[in-house]
């Protein structure tokens, strides 16, 4: 690939080795940049394993043929020196990938100062907390980027899916006058002379997008949590991705919206080949989708889990256990690893939530449980202005408290519903990992707020 002939000029391009491995042109000139993984000393032959993003190419020098002061170079390279090499690709059946360069020269651009505290090619033989600690070095072990790849991916594609269906995208403030919820479960902020809040969820703006006129709207963001939970599947700050659509006939069309979703993304990351075969190297690649997600009541739940020896008292709401109970249900008797559970009961539901018309004590809401995790919650909200009130009270809420949030419906708010995902719960499962930190790039908990 030469660019150029110019003096000064570096002649060859930088190449990947994913790109290099794939489609390189044997006896042709490349450059390859990255991390040094390993380097094998056999005296007379030197093999360098260099590390990108996309993977690992080797590169090999043998006495006879490098420039001594090159070979010298390589004699004094470690784990982790960040280095260029230019030579010649070899097709080779014994290489990694099938392929090596033999180097003609190596440019180091960065030395370590000192030996890295976790290995990077055995990075997942360290604790997870070790790992958390250095992880931008846990993240250059390319099994572990590949989760953020995946991730990366399936943001994509959930916003892919929105867009084609008339969805428009908005940004609503993280820096919010009052809790959403409702609870104390908020991380109060000094906003200058005055107190305010980390959004606990975009619930209220997005419900305000769709009373202003946009009618289908979703946003990917930051929410904050301040839950000390100290477990698998929770975090303090998670990425949550939120919809809500106007003038829905009832619960059914907000959750054609979530299965659709979900169904387009399942299948997007399993037809691109990069995602395709990171899932797959995580064992994740078996996911059940029928053509129809199975929904079922609460009341059907709780009838459901006592018969598999899980007793939920009537109007409680589902734990970790029961939910993974209803997974193995589903994928039992409707070939599925998705399932709806709809109709939560209004005591476990927030003051916004519609209830059931006739059965005050159901809402017409759900949670969608994915391998045995909740990892979406939405449904039917109330609209009407008085009935808001009135719901709010008897949540033990104070209504002056959420004027700014009633007040969107006093000038005409149409029949809304939507849902809320968790990014980092969808990539946990479909990866099968078993704690969710493992699915957040730097995640934050009760105790951690580094790096």
């Amino acid at each position: 690939m030469v660019i150029s002939e110019q003096p000064g000029v570096r002649l060859v391009k930088k190449i990947y080795t994913k790109d290099l491995l794939k489609s390189g042109s044997e006896n042709q000139r490349y450059r390859i940049c990255g991390w040094v993984d390993r380097v094998r000393d056999l005296g007379k032959i030197k093999f360098i394993l260099v590390r990108d993003r996309e993977g690992i190419i080797q590169a090999i020098a043998r006495v006879e043929e490098t420039p001594s002061k090159v070979f010298e170079v390589i004699r004094n390279l470690d784990r982790e020196d960040v280095i260029c090499v230019e030579g010649v690709f070899k097709k080779n059946p014994q290489a990694p990938g099938g392929g090596e360069i033999v180097v003609e020269n190596i440019d180091v651009l960065s030395k370590v100062v000192e030996v890295a505290p976790i290995e990077v090619h055995n990075s997942t033989e360290s604790d997870l907390a070790t790992r958390l600690r250095w992880r931008w070095l846990d993240v250059r072990n390319p099994r572990i980027m590949g989760i953020f790849v995946l991730e990366a991916e399936v943001a994509h594609a959930f916003r892919e899916y929105f867009r084609s269906n008339g969805f428009i995208e908005i940004f609503t403030p993280k820096i919010v006058g009052g809790a959403t919820e409702g609870g104390a479960e908020v991380f109060p902020i000094v906003y200058f002379d005055r107190q305010a809040f980390l959004a606990q969820s975009p619930q209220f703006y997005k419900q305000m997008g769709v009373i202003a006129g946009f009618e289908r709207v979703f946003e990917i963001g930051p929410v904050y949590r301040a839950e000390k939970h100290h477990t698998v599947r929770h975090l303090t700050e998670y990425h949550s991705i939120d919809y809500e659509v106007g003038f829905i006939d009832g619960l059914e069309d907000v959750i054609s919206v979530a299965e659709g979703a979900f169904k387009y993304v399942v299948e997007s990351v399993l037809r691109k080949e990069t995602t395709k075969m990171i899932i797959e190297s995580y064992g994740g690649s078996d996911i059940l989708i029928p053509k129809e997600m199975p929904k079922i009541t609460m009341r059907e739940a709780y009838r459901i889990l006592e018969g598999m020896g899980k007793k939920i008292p009537f109007g409680e709401d589902l734990d970790s256990e029961a939910e993974r109970l209803l997974w193995m249900y589903a994928r039992k008797e409707f070939s599925s690893d998705f399932i709806f559970v709809t109709e939560y009961p209004w005591k476990v539901r927030p003051f916004y939530a519609m209830r059931k018309p006739g059965e005050p004590e159901w809402t017409l809401s759900f949670d969608l449980i994915f391998r045995g995790l909740e990892v979406a919650t939405g449904g039917q909200r109330e609209h009407r202005y008085h009935v808001l009130v009135e719901q709010a009270r008897e949540k033990g809420l104070n209504p002056d408290n959420f004027w700014f949030y009633l007040e969107f419906f006093k000038y005409g708010a149409p029949p809304h519903g939507g849902a809320g995902i968790g990014l980092e719960r969808v990539v946990m499962q479909i990866l099968k990992l078993s704690n969710i930190r493992e699915a957040r790039l730097l995640p934050r908990d009760p105790e951690r707020l580094f790096p």
